[in-house]
């Protein structure tokens, strides 16, 4: 496959110690990577670039890991490189101040320029907080919005997932190389996204999770959509600072108020209380976008699978509805908590149960515990 980039850009990608604020700032300077190859030494350090970096790009020093680069972009299906010339490279990126010299992309590209808004949140989620990322992710890719995410385990995954249920489109910003899958766990995810939309990485090939990648990674995931949700995050948590960088980039951020006794709350609570829109609903979310972005979106419709849900547990029997409305979606509860609540016997609530769950209006949880489905 040809790939649409010049070597030069790929050399000035990966020059050790030239960050992406340094590689805008030559850029601006000498106007393309050719001509930063080109400059003379003592140019390049007037540009106030480390000695050994201005050195490494007047020896032309990255040119071979380059090639070598490109040929192993080359062998990975589906994959190319995007500059900053490039129409397809996310046009609000370009606005924040250290965008990116070089993205690896792979899955369709169009989707990059496509309105879109990223949901974050911890990696470990209550109930509720699964349950928001869910119904978040589903509702507003219904409605036409790519979902972006860190593809991190956790509120990012689920929100994914929930634009997938609703066969809507994703982005998964990677704190890995392109051709790199992590956490593992999401291998089929990753499919999933690549059929659906794209996988974007500004990482060399063959970069493992490190901790200093994802705040690094982060930036893309705040700096391409058009707002950020925050659903679940502890305190010093990843999508805090996601939504913070967000904040600094002009874009909306949004939060979904959870329990204030629980740690998890604290990102979205703090976020909300410092003037972040409150989110209960997908509209809540479309009602703060730019006008031409709301025109275009497809009407709200309920998909097929909630109409069942809700026809279904309209039409309970008495039993079914008792153990219906013992449940909770927040909380779920023990199978010996229901017999006991309900006063009927074990097998009875456990048919009872089975029926409720093959409705799809409960799940059922590790360890016998049991929750209804937000719808």
């Amino acid at each position: 496959m040809e790939l649409d980039v010049s070597l030069s850009w790929l050399a000035l990608a990966l020059t050790p110690g030239l960050a992406s604020r340094l590689s805008a700032r030559v850029l601006r300077k000498f106007g393309s990577p050719e001509g930063v190859f080109r400059a003379p030494l003592r140019q390049l350090e007037f540009c106030n670039l480390p000695g050994p970096v201005a050195q490494s790009i007047a020896k032309k020093e990255s040119f071979k890991r380059a090639e070598k680069e490109l040929d192993g972009v080359r062998k990975i299906a589906n994959c190319r490189l995007l500059n900053w010339t490039e129409p397809e490279y996310p046009q609000n990126l370009l606005q924040i101040y250290d965008p990116p010299v070089l993205l690896y992309v792979r899955g369709d590209a169009q989707v990059l320029n496509l309105p879109s808004l990223s949901i974050v949140g911890t990696r470990r989620p209550t109930l509720y907080g699964t349950q928001m990322a869910q119904r978040l992710g589903r509702d507003l890719a219904a409605r036409g919005l790519v979902i972006g995410s860190g593809m991190a385990r956790g509120i990012d995954a689920i929100g994914h997932q929930g634009a997938m249920d609703a066969h809507g489109r994703a982005i998964g910003v990677l704190g890995t190389g392109i051709d790199v899958c992590y956490p593992k766990e999401n291998k089929k995810l990753y499919e999933k996204v690549l059929e659906r939309g794209a996988i974007v990485s500004e990482f060399p090939l063959r970069t493992h999770p490190a901790p200093e990648n994802f705040p690094v990674r982060n930036r893309i995931v705040a700096g391409t959509p058009l707002g950020v949700v925050v659903i679940e995050g502890a305190q010093y948590s990843g999508s805090l600072i996601t939504a913070r960088l967000a904040m600094e980039f002009g874009r909306e951020v949004f939060g979904v108020p959870g329990n204030v006794t629980q740690p998890v709350s604290f990102a979205p609570n703090q976020l909300i209380k410092q003037g972040a829109k409150l989110v209960t609903s997908a509209e809540d979310v479309i009602e703060e976008l730019p006008t031409p972005v709301r025109a275009a979106l497809v009407q709200a419709e309920k998909p097929e699978a909630e109409q069942r849900n809700l026809l279904a547990a309209a039409s309970l029997n008495a039993v079914e509805k008792k153990l219906y409305e013992l449940l909770s979606a927040e909380e779920p509860m023990p199978i010996d908590d229901i017999v006991e609540r309900s006063g009927l016997n074990s097998s009875e609530v456990l048919a009872t149960l089975f029926d409720l769950e093959m409705k799809g209006i409960i799940r059922q949880l590790p360890g016998k515990q049991f929750s209804k489905v937000l719808l």
